[in-house]
C-alpha cells in the first residue's frame, strides 16, 4: 500500500527558505500525480502546490506562486517543494497527497486518494 512521508519542515525565519521532500513507499510514484496542502490553526487546508507524473504540468496557489516550486525525482520516488522568501503567513502543517489522475494537475484535494501525516512549517522571528 502507498505510504507518503513528508519531512524537512522547522522553524525559519521570515525571508528564509525550506524543502519540503514527500518520500513514497509501497508504490511508485512515476504514475501519479502529486499535490502539496496545507493547514494552518482554525483555517481550512488548502492546496499549494501540484504536480503532473512526468512534471509537465505543474499547480501553484496565487499566495504562493514565484516563491515556491515543485520538482520530482520519480527515480527516488520523492517530490519536492522548495519554498523561498517565507512569510509568517505560510506557517501552517504541510501534507503531501497522490493522485490516481496521474496526468492531471489539480489543488483540489478531492483528487488525491493517498496523503501523508504533514510536516509543521513555522515561519517566525
Amino acid at each position: 500500500q502507498l505510504q507518503l512521508v513528508e519531512s524537512g519542515g522547522g522553524l525559519v525565519q521570515p525571508g528564509g527558505s525550506l524543502r519540503l521532500s514527500c518520500a513514497a513507499s509501497g508504490f511508485t510514484l512515476d504514475s501519479l500525480s502529486i499535490g502539496w496542502f496545507r493547514q494552518a490553526p482554525g483555517k481550512e487546508r488548502e492546496g499549494v502546490s501540484s504536480i503532473s507524473l512526468n512534471g509537465g504540468r505543474t499547480d501553484y496557489a496565487g499566495s504562493v506562486e514565484g516563491r515556491f516550486t515543485i520538482s520530482r525525482d520519480n527515480a527516488k520516488n520523492t517530490v519536492y517543494l522548495q519554498m523561498n522568501s517565507l512569510k509568517p503567513e505560510d506557517t501552517a502543517v504541510y501534507y503531501c497527497a497522490a493522485s490516481l489522475f496521474g496526468t492531471s494537475s489539480s489543488l483540489n484535494e478531492r483528487m488525491y486518494a493517498y496523503w501523508g501525516r504533514g510536516t509543521q512549517v513555522t515561519v517566525s522571528s
